[in-house]
């Protein structure tokens, strides 16, 4: 499968995973009993559909490698395989955290990912 994931969230959630070392989710995540991600494919999909017009937020970059194996891939939107995170992030696991922006049509505009 992918090597990075991406995970969208609020800054305010982000900088509190920062602060503790570990992401434990976001409300949805903690509902569905685990961390939702995105593929490079995916992410754009994932801004329009759950977060539209949000303002804050962060999108992740999380290298695969670093998830000592609770990275599960299970068909989600469309039979999609998704990447679910069943643990905590831990922070190291992170490549960059960017901004994510809403451009002047009010959406998202993501930084150049690598599928």
């Amino acid at each position: 499968m992918e090597d990075i994931v991406y995970k969208i969230c609020t800054r305010a959630e982000w900088d509190a995973a920062l602060a503790h070392g570990r992401f434990e989710g976001s409300a949805v995540d903690v509902a569905d009993g685990f961390i939702h991600f995105s593929t490079a494919e995916q992410a754009g999909e994932t801004a329009r559909r759950h977060f539209a017009g949000q303002r804050d937020l962060v999108l992740v970059a999380v290298d695969t490698e670093n998830l000592d194996g609770a990275l599960k891939w299970e068909p989600s939107r469309g039979g999609d395989l998704f990447p679910h995170l069943y643990a905590p992030l831990p922070v190291t696991a992170a490549i960059w955290a960017k901004d994510l922006l809403l451009d002047a049509d009010g959406a998202h505009d993501f930084p150049d990912l690598e599928p």
